[in-house]
Parts: structure tokens; C-alpha cells; sequence
């Protein structure tokens, strides 16, 4: 496409506009468990509405945009209440997940570099359930990833043990994941501290899609093991509000157990042509948007308007847990949130996938062990019936195969 040499009418532009996602999956008909966190439409109107009011304004600056910086330091003093970060914790907004991670790698990085530690090759410890942007993170900074087999047990947990033997005098940072992405399963970061402790070595807890879901969850009565700040060890965590705080696309935080440990964190220069430049995270322009539309969401919903959302997931989960069972699948570990993995022992979960796709589901899907894969949000309930319907079917159709020969994988895009 050429840049029209002369502009066109809005109207047609944005007919157009429309008409180019009419091939997008129908995620407002809870047709998707993966990309979009869909609370309904007054949820989406306030996130619109409060997005646009600060459309404009930049993050970047502060003391041209004290609102920004108001509303951002409210963000971050709710977000630390909800993860029992004690006196003096602290954190940042960022763009999303992999720049909450990012950061927290850059920051254990230099902190451990002003600590007297110079690796000459710097790596950090992770299971091999942890997101992929640690990968994408070292690659920037090219720090080692050591990547650690999870516990033989079926929990699909991290191996404390084999990531402590995986530690050495040049391991900057520990991970573990509450939950992790590929099983909705929460590492034990109790034990995870303890060897945090015993090596003097930085404890991050990525917490992008349980963040916002675990502390409510809880509250529920859903029996959540420690996982965020009341664990000593943690140093700091990564917690998505465009995931489960239901805020508007790019919304995450960072957080730090102390000031002491932020500081690592921004970047400052002054030394160019232009004026002196401090920005906290990874992004230059910081769009208010996101700033202001987490804010107010946060506000809209407080602790009980969560806690229903979050209740309803978690029942459309323990729905989806028992629809499954019964047609034969296994539950991946002890998912206890808004995601869940389930493989089925006879039937290859790949084929099913392509059936469920061709049905209009798009969601994700598990490498190891081969499973389906879903992360649900409170729309589901509505069309959770349909879903296992349709894998009913799609169960059956990969069974009976074609020619009486097994269904083949189907070539579909997947998360």
C-alpha cells in the first residue's frame, strides 16, 4: 500500500478499518482463551474512556504530567498492598510483561555488579516452564539462560533442588512463576527463597498472569501457596495489569522489595547534546493512556468487584476441569487460577487443536507435554458449555479418524 495522495473521507477510512478485522477470531463471543482478557463491555468502555481522556499526555514527563505521575504512584502503592510488599517497597508501570522482566534482569544485573559481583559471564537459573522473555531479555543484555528441568513428580513445578546445583558464583538471578504460562502452575516459592538465602543470590517472581488474579483468588478461599513479597526472599516480581487487572493494553508493573534495590533499575545520561534523560523502564514515550485507564479500572472494580470477576473464573476452571475429565483428559499439575493445560492419553492433543480451530476456537496450546491449553476470563462462563461441546466432538472426530486411520495434525497457528 502507497500513501494516498490525497486524504481520504473518515468515513470510508474507518469502514474500511472495521472491515479488515471481520477475518479476527469473535473474541467478544468467547471464542478465544488467549490474547484478550474480556470482562465484558462496561469493562471495555471504562478502559476506552479513560485511555483517550490521557491519549495524548506522555509518561515521560513528569513534571509536565503530575497526573501521570500521581496516578502511576497510586498504581504501584495498590499493586504492592495487594503482593504485601512491606515498608519501603517500590515499583514502576512498563509496557507489558517482557519489559517488567527485562528490567528486573537489568536491575539484579547492576545491583549484583555494585555488590562487588563481576561475572564474567553472568546467567540466571529458571525451570523450563519459565516465559520466554527471560530468553529475549538475556539475548539484550547476553546473560546465560539455564534452563532447569521441572520436578519428576507430575506437579509441573520447578526443581528447587536441581536449580540450586545449577547455581554458581556468576548466577545473578533465580526465577520462579506464579503461575507459569505453559501448565497455570505456581513454582514453590517458598523453596525457591530458601536457596535464595543460602546462595545471597536475587529471587524474581514472575507473576505477569497471577499478579492480579492470586491475592483476590485467595481472598475467594482458594488455598494459594506464598508467593509474592511475604516470601522474604523475593527481591521483586513482574505482574501484568492488562492480563487479570483487566486494564487496557500495555499496562504491567514491576516491583521491588526496597528503594535500595530500584535504583538499578533507570537509566539516566546526560552526557549528549540534548538535555539530561531519566527514564524508569525500557520506554522513552510512556503513553498516558495506560497509565490512566489502569488507574481507573483499578478504582472502578477495588477488591470486590476483583474478587467476583476473579471468583468466576476460577468456577468456569473447576467447569472446564470437570468437562474434561470426562472425556477422558488429564489436568496438567494443580492449577489453582485462570489457566489450565490438559493432554489426553490416547488421542494426539495437536489434532484436536485443528479440529477445535476449525470450529472458530482460538487458544493456545502446550509443547511439553502435548496439550490443549486454556486462559479464561470472566466472559467464559457464558460460553464455556459450547467449549467442551465442541471438544466432545472434536474428541471424536480425531478418534474415528479418516479411512479409519487417525486424524492428522492439523497446520493452524497457535500461541
Amino acid at each position: 500500500m502507497k500513501m494516498p495522495l490525497k486524504g481520504r473521507q473518515w468515513a470510508d477510512v474507518k469502514a474500511e478499518l472495521l472491515d479488515r478485522g471481520s477475518d479476527d477470531v469473535n473474541w467478544r463471543e468467547g471464542k478465544t482463551a488467549v490474547y484478550v482478557f474480556n470482562a465484558g463491555e462496561e469493562i471495555a468502555n471504562i478502559q476506552k474512556e479513560a485511555y483517550t481522556a490521557y491519549m495524548s499526555e506522555n509518561g515521560l514527563g513528569p513534571v509536565a504530567f503530575p497526573s501521570l505521575a500521581k496516578m502511576e504512584t497510586d498504581v504501584i502503592s495498590m499493586a504492592l498492598g495487594l503482593l504485601n510488599g512491606p515498608a519501603g517497597s517500590t515499583g514502576a508501570m512498563t509496557s507489558g510483561g517482557t519489559d517488567s522482566i527485562t528490567m528486573a534482569i537489568k536491575t539484579a544485573r547492576d545491583y549484583a555488579r555494585a555488590s562487588g559481583q563481576a561475572p564474567e559471564q553472568a546467567n540466571i537459573v529458571l525451570p523450563r516452564s519459565a516465559h520466554l522473555a527471560f530468553d529475549k531479555a538475556c539475548k539484550l543484555m547476553d546473560i546465560e539462560v539455564r534452563r532447569i528441568a521441572l520436578k519428576i513428580d507430575g506437579s509441573f513445578e520447578a526443581d528447587p533442588d536441581a536449580m540450586e546445583m545449577a547455581c554458581d558464583a556468576e548466577t545473578v538471578m533465580i526465577v520462579g512463576s506464579a503461575p507459569n504460562f505453559p501448565h497455570g502452575v505456581i513454582d514453590p516459592i517458598t523453596e525457591l527463597g530458601a536457596i535464595a538465602e543460602r546462595k545471597n543470590v536475587w529471587l524474581h517472581v514472575d507473576a505477569c498472569v497471577g499478579g492480579y488474579f492470586a491475592p483476590f483468588a485467595r481472598m475467594n478461599g482458594v488455598l494459594v501457596p506464598a508467593f509474592d513479597f511475604e516470601v522474604p526472599a523475593v527481591r521483586s516480581m513482574s505482574a501484568d495489569l492488562h492480563k487479570y487487572g483487566y486494564a487496557a493494553k500495555g499496562a504491567s508493573t514491576i516491583l521491588f522489595r526496597s528503594e535500595e534495590l530500584s535504583e538499578f533499575m533507570p537509566f539516566d545520561l546526560s552526557c549528549w547534546s540534548g538535555a539530561p534523560m531519566k527514564t524508569p523502564t525500557l520506554a522513552g514515550t510512556r503513553p498516558g493512556g495506560a497509565i490512566s485507564a489502569a488507574w481507573a479500572i483499578m478504582n472502578y472494580l477495588g477488591v470486590d468487584g476483583y474478587c467476583r470477576l476473579q471468583g468466576e473464573v476460577c468456577a468456569t476452571r473447576e467447569k472446564v476441569e470437570a468437562g474434561v475429565k470426562a472425556l477422558g483428559f488429564e489436568v496438567l499439575g494443580n492449577p489453582v487460577l485462570g489457566l489450565i493445560a490438559f493432554q489426553h492419553p490416547e488421542h494426539n492433543a495437536f489434532a484436536i487443536y485443528g479440529e477445535m480451530y476449525r470450529r472458530g476456537w482460538i487458544t493456545s496450546a502446550t509443547k511439553e507435554p502435548p496439550s490443549l491449553h486454556l486462559m479464561l476470563s470472566p466472559r467464559h462462563s457464558e460460553f464455556i458449555d459450547d467449549y467442551i461441546k465442541d471438544l466432545a466432538a472434536s474428541v471424536k472426530v480425531v478418534a474415528e479418524g479418516v479411512d479409519g486411520k487417525p486424524a492428522p495434525m492439523a497446520d493452524v497457528r497457535y500461541s
